[in-house]
């Protein structure tokens, strides 16, 4: 006999600012009590030190997260220069001290930076989350291993710098998933000659939402001590696919895919992953397969109606 689960169904998005101190694991589980939800995720997880956009996934908005985790992000950051550490931020030991160079004014810092700039190889941190034979890099570099981790490309679309004091610099990213803020931070500070951790780290944008969507733990906190529900705060799965083209179907190609089987259209211009609609709703996600004149559009992940969507 299988168990029952346990809280309800909650379907849709919540866009959290995560807090620092804390772990997105530990965020999710909060909201996923103050929810009462009966299944929920996030989609990539921020460091601890990190604050800023945390998308969660509730119920049917789970079956995105893959699509979620592979979106662009946007960042910013500060960057202490001379000082190395274990970790590439301030929660790691000093491994290295060295002086900074001096007179680092924008006009001499925007070459180094525009190195960085465009298609990149990035050798990712040994404190991240990236797994070997099954287990996260973290747990080896907590165990003085060492593994060998190779390069990996990563589109850097925006270094922008906001601004330079004595022995900091505050940077804006936009980069592609992968992008590990903490090495990029390091390779500055190699270029610069005196190396550099991250002190602070605010996630601005992910999966197209920005802050002005994000929500504080406060603020859910306080609307459930006054009894209101936190359902209304819910945003629908299709708001954050929108890098996706949008695909209206008739009744019967609907019905179709809602029961797994792909259907033909015309428009061979399509190819990739599209946004399924019916007449009335959302539908989920297709791979677009072109051929000739149509193309086939394969199911890849449906919504159930649940009225929300």
């Amino acid at each position: 006999m299988s168990r029952r689960r346990k809280g309800r169904d909650v379907n849709g998005i919540l866009v959290i600012d995560k807090p620092q101190g804390v772990t997105s694991n530990g965020i999710l589980q909060q909201v996923k009590r103050l929810m009462g939800a009966a299944k929920a995720g996030h989609t990539g997880a921020l460091d601890p030190l990190a604050t800023g956009v945390l998308p969660l996934c509730f119920g049917e908005a789970t079956k995105f997260s893959q699509l979620m985790l592979d979106s662009d992000k946007a960042y910013i950051t500060t960057a202490h220069l001379g000082v190395s550490t274990e970790t590439g931020d301030s929660e790691g030991a000093v491994v290295e001290e060295k002086p900074v160079p001096s007179g680092l004014t924008p006009e001499v810092l925007e070459p180094i930076l525009d190195r960085f700039r465009g298609a990149i190889e990035q050798v990712p941190s040994m404190y991240s989350a990236l797994k070997h034979k099954g287990r996260p890099l973290y747990e080896y570099a907590r165990e003085g291993i060492e593994i060998e981790r190779p390069a990996r490309p990563v589109t850097i679309y925006e270094l922008r710098l906001l601004a330079v004091r004595d022995n900091e610099l505050d940077l804006a990213v936009t980069c592609t998933k992968g992008t590990y803020i903490r090495s990029l931070v390091e390779d500055i500070g190699e270029a610069l000659g005196c190396g550099a951790h991250v002190t602070a780290l605010r996630r601005t944008m992910a999966s197209g939402y920005t802050l002005e969507n994000a929500h504080e733990i406060q603020q859910l906190e306080n609307l459930r001590a006054e009894g209101e529900s936190l359902d209304g705060l819910l945003l629908p799965p299709d708001s954050a696919l929108a890098m996706f083209p949008e695909v209206r179907l008739p009744e019967p190609a609907s019905v179709s895919i809602l029961n797994g089987q792909p259907v033909r259209i015309p428009g061979s211009s399509l190819s990739g992953y599209v946004r399924l609609y019916g007449a009335d709703r959302f539908l989920g996600v297709a791979e677009a397969l072109p051929d000739g004149e149509e193309c086939e559009l394969a199911p890849r992940r449906l919504v159930k109606n649940s009225g929300k969507f």
